[in-house]
């Protein structure tokens, strides 16, 4: 096959002859502008990084194959129709429509290099493009054509054809194709269209999707948006709108559903709120936001889904915002206070409910210890006879799989479950595991993943792996091919974590997650570069003393900048660390020096494959902010959930993920970093199950027996079914 496509397209060296237009000879006045042509291929042709004939746009062969036939075999009709076409008579005619082609190649190898278009279109937008411009030539509008293509590919086409007179036309149908993948952007780009008649219900639109967003173009009422926002007669529009002249609008926006149907006055919500944040009742205010979520959510499980539930200052986000600000983050601060009813004192008037609802809203924010004391405290609000399965019929089973995977986590899951009757808790664990392909990401079944490595109860292992098995057959009858990935994905994973003696990489067909060698994690100088992100709070100014004692002089030599130090070592294989400096964070020094320390690393060319985060979980969103692509090891400490993993995984697909299911403790990431660092120095591949073996030796031979519990809550790579799940998942996709 590769051959043929090598011949196809020496048809453009062969003193442009076309065998297609029998022998037809290209004119010496337009032999230049197929050599145009021949060079943009060319680049097309290199811009995958090998120039073979073959333009590999995707690991599966049939696309690249179907790519190239569109940019050779196609082009070359197009060309020959060009070149022999009656309706092209005139020498300029035939070069207006080389220079056609030629920008076609231009625009698809530019707008595939900005990621702007998915290369896989390239046989529709070439075949787009032979319509338009076959279309263009008779005097035809390219309206139809712009309308059938995907937006990508419209935009491009419309741009190169824009004396078309169906030009202007064609910008609507595009920025109509635009909005419905970016309704978030509509009032950000509607201003053109405010007079065209689908401006109207373009932002009906844009109010279900972020009625803020709304709200603010509303206020400005002499602008064309705010105009055009005030003539809107939809009832929610017009909520809004009026909305925007109440003072704290943004906090009534919740309960924009109940205020359209009549269930919530203003008035009446306007007593928790106030004046604003200084002399609102935030517990009254969260109470209702709870109160409100629980009817939302009865709406939800019945396919209406409410207006203001999602999306940014919708109800959802509030609830979270106002959990994190007003509950979790006052009992984290007194992490050391040793007095619960001081510390505790924030969740006091929360009943079970808005307690439940705290928990999980700020999976990613609360501290293991406050999560142990509000899960007693939960507990103790259940009555002298608690019952779970009460608890979670009265939240409507809202949030339920998120409820459960912290329990496992925390090792609270028997307890949740032994507070219910033996049938009840049987069909809520099968509900747990049951319609994890139904939601448009992983979540739920990277939960699943995490709370089975969380599980130490063999009948309650046994019993999810059953349930997974069920739903996989299932699957596989009911021809669900999402369902029998995820399905039969975690039953392999789930089996492998029972049987030491199963090698899940070569099952799974990923990268090895048991090993790394040296040469794979240095670069071509042989150097293994490595990235240490340190927040400038006060615990990050009070470990980073103890991480440089760490590094013996006779060893490592450290050099202090300005900004960050540089850790190398004095014998051995190279190992480079590169380290910012805690500096404050209430001024965002921190922040700025781990700016300024990637720009050095990318000026110099250092490419770290190590990253260590220190700092806690609501630091880690920075790191991966600024974390270098294909790092190949990364220790988190707490991982902080699904959207921070799924998030590293996208930069870094292969990584090997040390992390815990708490907050990470200095005492225990130093001997970690220590392992790693000298393995590495010795020129040695990392073992993981031999360094989990040494230092379990270490952590529990400590007579301070919370070292050893705080251990046993780290998790090596291969035992990382979430992350271990994620790699697989996308694996199968590229194979399917």
């Amino acid at each position: 096959m590769k051959k043929v496509f090598t011949y196809l397209i020496l048809l453009f060296s062969y003193t442009h002859t076309y065998a297609q237009c029998d022998k037809m000879v290209v004119p010496f006045q337009r032999v230049r502008f197929h050599d145009r042509i021949k060079e943009e291929f060319i680049k097309c042709d290199k811009a995958d990084g090998k120039a073979d004939s073959i333009i590999k746009v995707s690991k599966n062969e049939e696309i690249n194959l179907q790519v190239t036939d569109a940019l050779t075999r196609r082009i070359n009709e197009i060309l020959c129709f060009i070149e022999s076409s009656d309706k092209v008579s005139s020498n300029n005619d035939k070069i207006r429509q080389l220079n056609f082609v030629e920008e076609l190649f231009r625009s698809f190898r530019l707008s595939w290099k900005s990621k702007r278009l998915n290369p896989a279109l390239a046989p529709v937008l070439v075949d787009n493009f032979e319509k338009i411009l076959k279309a263009n030539i008779d005097g035809l509008s390219m309206v139809p054509f712009i309308d059938e293509v995907p937006y990508e590919v419209g935009v491009i086409n419309a741009e190169l054809f824009n004396k078309n007179q169906g030009y202007q036309e064609s910008q609507k149908v595009i920025y109509l194709k635009y909005v419905n993948k970016h309704p978030a952007k509509i009032l950000n780009t509607i201003r053109p269209f405010v007079n065209e008649s689908f401006a109207d219900s373009l932002v009906v639109i844009a109010c279900k999707n972020d009625p803020k967003q709304l709200y603010d173009y509303a206020s400005s009422s002499g602008s064309p948006e705010g105009k055009l926002i005030r003539r809107n007669n939809d009832p929610m529009v017009k909520t809004v709108a009026k909305l925007s002249y109440t003072a704290n609008a943004l906090l009534y926006y919740p309960f924009l559903d109940d205020i359209l149907s009549g269930k919530q006055l203003i008035d009446s919500i306007k007593k928790v709120i106030g004046d604003g944040e200084n002399k609102m009742d935030t517990v009254g205010y969260y109470k209702l936001l709870v109160k409100t979520e629980i009817g939302y959510y009865e709406r939800l499980v019945k396919k209406d889904t409410p207006i203001a539930m999602f999306g940014t200052n919708g109800l959802r986000d509030m609830l979270q915002r106002k959990a994190i600000r007003h509950f979790i983050t006052p009992i984290n601060e007194l992490h050391d206070q040793n007095n619960l009813a001081i510390r505790m004192k924030a969740i006091q008037p929360l009943n079970a409910e808005e307690l439940y609802f705290m928990i999980v809203m700020g999976e990613n924010d609360i501290y293991t210890s406050s999560y142990k004391h509000s899960f007693s405290r939960l507990v103790q609000l259940l009555g002298a006879q608690p019952r779970t399965d009460k608890l979670l019929m009265n939240v409507k089973m809202d949030f339920f799989k998120k409820f459960i995977k912290m329990a496992a986590n925390y090792n609270q899951l028997d307890t949740i479950l032994k507070m219910m009757p033996h049938d009840n808790a049987t069909t809520l664990m099968r509900a747990f595991v049951s319609n994890l392909d139904e939601k448009n990401n992983l979540e739920d079944a990277v939960d699943v993943a995490d709370s089975y490595s969380s599980i130490n109860n063999p009948e309650l292992l046994k019993n999810m792996l059953d349930n997974v098995a069920v739903n996989e057959q299932k699957s596989k009858e009911d021809n669900n091919s999402k369902g029998k990935i995820i399905y039969g994905l975690l039953k392999q994973i789930f089996l492998s974590f029972n049987d030491n003696s199963i090698d899940l990489t070569s099952q799974l067909g990923i990268p090895s997650i048991y090993s790394l060698d040296y040469n794979y994690l240095a670069d071509a100088n042989g150097r293994v570069i490595q990235q240490v992100f340190f927040y400038g709070d006060d615990d990050g100014k009070k470990i980073f003393p103890a991480f440089l004692n760490s590094f013996s002089a006779k060893e490592w030599k450290i050099t202090r900048q300005k900004e960050w130090v540089e850790i190398k070592t004095v014998k051995g294989k190279q190992v480079w660390i590169y380290a910012n400096l805690p500096l404050n964070s209430d001024q965002n020094l921190d922040d700025t020096a781990q700016k300024h320390l990637n720009a050095y690393l990318s000026k110099m060319e250092l490419n770290p494959s190590v990253v260590v985060h220190r700092g806690h979980s609501y630091w880690l969103p920075g790191t991966i902010s600024r974390m270098p692509g294909d790092t190949k090891i990364i220790l988190l400490g707490s991982c902080g959930g699904y959207k921070n993993l799924s998030e590293i995984l996208d930069i870094s697909p292969d990584a090997h993920i040390v992390s815990t299911k708490e907050i990470g403790k200095g005492d225990i990431n130093r001997p970690i970093i220590n392992y790693i660092n000298q393995t590495l120095a010795a020129g040695k591949p990392i073992v993981w199950k031999d360094m989990w073996a040494s230092l379990t030796k270490i952590f529990y031979a400590d007579p301070n027996k919370s070292m050893r519990e705080s251990w046993d809550d780290y998790v090596p790579p291969y035992k990382n079914l979430g992350a271990i799940f994620i790699k697989a998942y996308n694996k199968k996709l590229e194979t399917e």
